[in-house]
């Protein structure tokens, strides 16, 4: 149960704003935000804002359409550019401070030029103590996170959100596709499709909590642990809709899915390719 202390004190930090602007990803955490914020300061006290770029899966643009149109959250939705920054584009371990720059930057254009108090994002307790470059960005840009101030986690959120009736309650994680490259590896536009091509073909079967990491003409699945082994019975299916993106060869990794696994990189984990459940899948 989310105490009455930390949702009173989410609705204190929200009115001290005023007015905001919300980075709205269509993810559970930023759903949530606008949604309570929207409740707190009045829909004309808010705007939520996505930025639309090919490091950003189409579902998650569509969630968040859906879910602003069905809850009277106001939504702009707006172009952003991190992949023409070289820097960015190169993949270093700090790739997401300079496209949370470039998002930063621009919602706080949006919020001087149309009179907006506060730019808003959707951190909670549980990120503190992870590797977050774009957390650096946020601070420079002046960037508030009420549900970080207001010691949420994200079980919280779910809960809240569940309450709230919001679709995305128990949403999986989706952090940018850029973040299925290890780093080094160059973030372009066609690794960014083929890595959403993938990904569309293994949630048309069903599968929902997982990864497609890239690894050139690999493509290394991570899955929920609790759905591995839905993956033999589907080998032929994943096999050809992971091909039709443009891998060569596809492997699966046996420790399933977990955040930070791109640091580890290939050497250390189990993996097993998928040719082995009968499928020829290379060449």
């Amino acid at each position: 149960m989310v105490p009455d202390t930390k949702r009173q004190h989410l609705v204190r930090v929200l009115r001290e704003c005023g007015s905001v602007v919300v980075g709205y990803s269509g993810g559970v955490d930023s759903v949530f935000l606008a949604r309570v914020a929207v409740e707190a300061l009045g829909a004309e006290n808010v705007l939520a804002v996505t930025g639309k770029s090919d490091s950003i899966a189409s579902w998650m643009e569509d969630t968040a359409r859906e879910v602003a149109q069905r809850f009277g959250i106001p939504w702009l939705e707006l172009e952003t550019h991190e992949i023409d920054d070289p820097r960015y584009a190169a993949n270093p371990s700090n790739r997401c401070y300079f496209c949370k720059s470039e998002l930063w930057t621009r919602l706080a254009d949006v919020a001087r030029e149309q009179g907006f108090g506060a730019v808003l994002d959707g951190s909670n307790a549980d990120d503190v103590g992870d590797h977050r470059p774009g957390a650096v960005a946020a601070t420079e840009n002046a960037v508030r996170s009420p549900l970080l101030e207001a010691g949420l986690t994200k079980d919280e959120i779910r809960e809240w959100s569940r309450e709230l009736g919001l679709p995305t309650w128990d949403q999986p994680a989706a952090p940018c596709l850029a973040s299925r490259i290890p780093y080094g590896i160059a973030v372009t536009p066609q690794r960014l499709r083929q890595i959403e091509t993938a990904e569309l073909g293994l949630r048309a079967l069903g599968f929902r909590d997982f990864r497609v990491r890239h690894h050139d003409g690999l493509a290394r699945l991570e899955v929920h642990p609790a759905e591995i082994a839905r993956m033999a019975d589907h080998r032929a299916k994943i096999a050809e809709a992971v091909r039709a993106a443009g891998f060569r060869r596809v492997l699966i990794d046996l420790q399933g899915y977990r955040r930070g696994s791109l640091n580890e990189g290939l050497a250390g984990a189990q993996l097993v390719q998928l040719g082995a459940f009968g499928e020829r899948v290379n060449g």
